[in-house]
């Protein structure tokens, strides 16, 4: 069974730094697609930054400058690490996971995501 556990989230001021964690066990496929997605109150999800085995990461434009993505394939974690956080990160973040050969850009816009993580709350004050 495959399980995806985050952690990380938190409230920081503006301009604060917090890395997300997401563990991922059960995995066995060679094939891994893995992401970060968020959802602020009233809105969509919207895929913020991916990471899959066959292309570049990908950052949406809200984040890129700001987000790192990285996958360790000795611990089966990937991270986010997110600097110079704005009110306009808050959301509730999820990590998702999918056994496919994709783009990254195509993955954090990928409607069916089967694998997916408790969330984590992000709040970034004023």
């Amino acid at each position: 069974e495959v399980q995806l556990q985050a952690s990380g989230g938190g409230l920081v001021q503006i301009g604060g730094s917090l890395r997300l964690s997401c563990a991922v066990s059960g995995f066995d496929f060679d094939d891994l697609a893995i992401g970060w997605f968020r959802q602020a109150p009233g809105e969509g999800r919207e895929g913020v930054s991916c990471f899959t085995t066959k292309d570049n990461p990908y950052y949406d434009d809200s984040v890129k400058g700001r987000f790192t993505i990285k996958y360790d394939n000795e611990k089966k974690t990937a991270y986010l690490q997110m600097n110079n956080l704005t009110p306009e990160d808050t959301a509730v973040y999820y990590c998702g996971a999918k056994a496919v050969i994709i783009r990254a850009s195509a993955f954090c816009r990928s409607y069916y995501v089967p694998y997916w993580g408790k969330g984590t709350q992000v709040t970034v004050s004023s």
